[in-house]
């Protein structure tokens, strides 16, 4: 039984994954201005805006945010726990799922800006046009992140702005994220 419990969690990840890192790329890409000519910027558009479209009447952005991806994030992330517990049997306290929602949600960005960083740092080691829409793409999304860095950490033509950038989301993930989820989970199952 363990094994079939193993396969569905891996399967919801992976459905839940995808679908956030989706909605997650959207959110980043408005914030940050990608450029909307982008063909992968296109394709983030074309594919989450009729779930956004509707929202956005209700919540309008705050500045740059999409405050109603965030919301749609969250959610997604609540859904994801709440089946996550249904599966096991659980029945969850509110409160704690609210949290674990959150919890998730600030460790998937901060998972994803370390995937992007570590992309974009392995691109810019190969010859590559700098034209290509993946590379500008990652570019726009982790310049927010690199800006502060850029140009103060640089020894022997070598920019060490993303490993130190690396280094704080890894810690903001250990001190923080953590945590907040297992003070989640603490809410969430009664503790």
């Amino acid at each position: 039984m363990s094994y079939l419990l193993n396969a569905l969690t891996f399967l919801i990840n992976l459905v839940f994954g995808a679908v956030t890192t989706l909605f997650l790329l959207r959110l980043l890409a408005e914030a940050t201005r990608a450029d909307f000519n982008n063909p992968l910027s296109q394709f983030l558009y074309r594919y989450t805006n009729p779930v956004l479209a509707p929202l956005r009447r209700v919540l309008p952005n705050w500045r740059r945010i999409n405050l109603s991806c965030v919301l749609l994030l969250w959610v997604l992330m609540l859904l994801q726990r709440l089946v996550m517990f249904a599966l096991y049997g659980q029945a969850p306290n509110p409160l704690g799922l609210l949290v674990l929602g959150l919890a998730d949600l600030l460790d998937f960005v901060l998972l994803t800006y370390l995937v992007l960083i570590f992309i974009w740092s392995l691109l810019s080691l190969f010859p590559m046009d700098q034209r290509h829409p993946a590379l500008r793409l990652i570019g726009s999304l982790v310049a927010p992140v690199l800006r502060p860095l850029r140009g103060k950490l640089v020894a022997g033509g070598l920019d060490f702005s993303p490993w130190v950038a690396v280094i704080v989301l890894v810690l903001v993930r250990i001190l923080v994220a953590a945590p907040l989820t297992a003070l989640g989970v603490q809410l969430a199952l009664g503790r």
